[in-house]
């Protein structure tokens, strides 16, 4: 990474840190971000004495508040959370299974919002996490409305597979969305682990693109389908009201 250019450099510091790596040493970030030690030093001084980087008292470094301040300033971070928590709870009672609400960035589903339900069904999410398209609810209720022309490449895949249950088969991805698009909802099972379910809508701006998704995760076994479908529309259609989507009218 030698050739990388100064704001290279200084991003690679940061994107050292992730979910399995939410603290490190200056080795660890060397060597993570594929850096020298001494870059490594000078690069973490700068993004410490700014606030991106936070260092407690054994010396481990840490992702600062100041790049939260800034995150919160996302349109499709903090923003559409706020907008969105009354539904996402609304949603909750009406379930209390697992909420999630997320966004797409590129090949990748970003969930922004997650409260967390009364069963003991294995989620693999918080916030901030980050899975392919094809393998959640979420991911497949974004896809089914993207470009034409990017479900196409996506479905040529590859589609990484997390169980034997997921979506791997271009032909049959392209199925499901054409199915998600069809129905308004898409319905997710055993993609990411072996015993859950994941029931999805998608969530409209102003003007009508889709701009994120909601969902309910619960026990694959004995999850009562059509049941939590319309809870799951109703809080994506409230969630997109209150950014502005208006509906066509249905009559003429």
């Amino acid at each position: 990474m030698t050739s990388l250019s100064a704001p290279g450099r200084l991003l690679a510091v940061l994107a050292a840190f992730d979910h399995e790596h939410p603290a490190l040493s200056l080795t660890d970030i060397s060597r993570r971000a594929g850096l020298s030690l001494t870059t490594a030093h000078r690069l973490v001084g700068a993004l410490s004495d700014w606030g991106a980087l936070e260092r407690d008292a054994d010396g481990i470094y840490h992702v600062g508040l100041r790049l939260w301040e800034l995150a919160a300033l996302s349109p499709r971070g903090l923003a559409l959370r706020q907008i969105a928590l009354p539904y996402l709870e609304d949603l909750y009672e009406a379930t209390h299974e697992n909420v999630q609400l997320a966004v797409r960035d590129g090949s990748e589903v970003v969930y922004i919002e997650w409260i967390s339900g009364r069963s003991a069904v294995g989620v693999k999410i918080q916030v901030g996490a980050r899975w392919p398209l094809h393998a959640t609810g979420v991911g497949l209720a974004l896809l089914a409305h993207c470009e034409p022309a990017f479900q196409e490449t996506y479905s040529a895949g590859p589609l990484a597979a997390f169980t034997p249950h997921t979506i791997t088969d271009p032909a049959a991805l392209r199925r499901a969305l054409a199915e998600v698009r069809r129905s308004g909802v898409a319905v997710s099972v055993r993609q990411i682990t072996e015993d859950a379910l994941s029931v999805a809508a998608p969530v409209r701006g102003p003007g009508g693109p889709v701009t994120a998704a909601v969902s309910v995760v619960v026990p694959e076994r004995g999850a009562q389908t059509p049941a939590l479908i319309p809870a799951v529309r109703l809080a994506a259609r409230g969630i997109s009201r209150a950014l502005g989507w208006q509906p066509e009218p249905s009559g003429g």
